[in-house]
């Protein structure tokens, strides 16, 4: 009995092993398949439309859940042109979520006729003068059918978009009471009104009518929030707020 659980427990193992090895293994087929994905995301990314062409089929459809569909090789390249690609002080840049990435090949009677590559990416907007900025996050599915004249992106559909998930890279510094109760007082704001400052656990608290936000300290005069892009200069009886780097408010502290 008890050779027989050993040795069921060795080839479960074995069978454990084994597929974490077949698993980590990437066939010829899917190293193209995502080569040339990854060539495509390139070319979107600096909006080469013209060489687009080369990575799709002539009946390329395409479904995005909230612009709607396009069919055919010339309605896909013209809308393309015309919205994404038109404006050089506008681009779009795309990254697929590292680990998300999926590959599940197509068969029929036993041959690979296409595949599929599945997952998430994100959007940053670029603007001339300002910095990428982050600003949504979908996912995608799409088709590679292997023709005649090597693989091509057969369908593409795009959807769950949303706002990607921000992420705080600023460093929160430690300051004393004192150096924090600089900034403590009333303040007037053009859109947001009047608002409060004062100190709580470290921090400073800023109160806009029944709601209170949290301001963490990255330096003596700017201060952060941590779920988004929102910035707090303190500076000449000021406190300005930046989002993504751009001022959207400029309060006057009260005397």
């Amino acid at each position: 009995m008890k050779l027989n659980i050993l040795k069921g427990g060795l080839a479960l193992l074995c069978f454990v092993l084994s597929n974490l090895v077949f698993g980590q293994k990437m066939t010829d087929e899917e190293r193209a398949v995502r080569a040339l994905d990854s060539a495509f995301w390139n070319t979107y990314n600096i909006c080469e439309v013209d060489a687009m062409n080369k990575y799709f089929t002539d009946d390329i459809e395409f479904y995005h859940d909230k612009g709607g569909k396009m069919k055919g090789i010339d309605e896909l390249v013209t809308t393309t042109k015309r919205n994404l690609c038109s404006d050089d002080n506008f681009r779009l840049r795309r990254e697929a979520v590292e680990g998300t990435v999926k590959y599940f090949p197509m068969q029929s009677d036993g041959k690979i006729y296409g595949a599929i590559l599945s997952g998430q990416h994100v959007f940053y907007i670029l603007q001339k003068g300002k910095s990428p900025r982050l600003d949504g996050l979908a996912r995608f599915t799409h088709l590679w059918l292997l023709t005649e004249s090597g693989w091509k992106m057969s369908r593409v559909i795009s959807y769950d978009h949303g706002p990607a998930p921000y992420v705080n890279k600023r460093v929160e510094v430690k300051l004393s009471k004192k150096e924090l109760a600089e900034h403590v007082g009333s303040y007037m704001a053009p859109n947001a009104g009047r608002c409060t400052v004062t100190q709580s656990n470290g921090l400073l608290a800023l109160e806009i009518g029944d709601k209170t936000y949290e301001l963490h300290p990255e330096s003596r005069n700017l201060f952060f929030q941590t779920n988004r892009d929102l910035t707090f200069e303190f500076v000449d009886n000021k406190m300005i707020v930046r989002e993504n780097g751009d001022v959207v408010e400029e309060a006057s502290r009260s005397k």
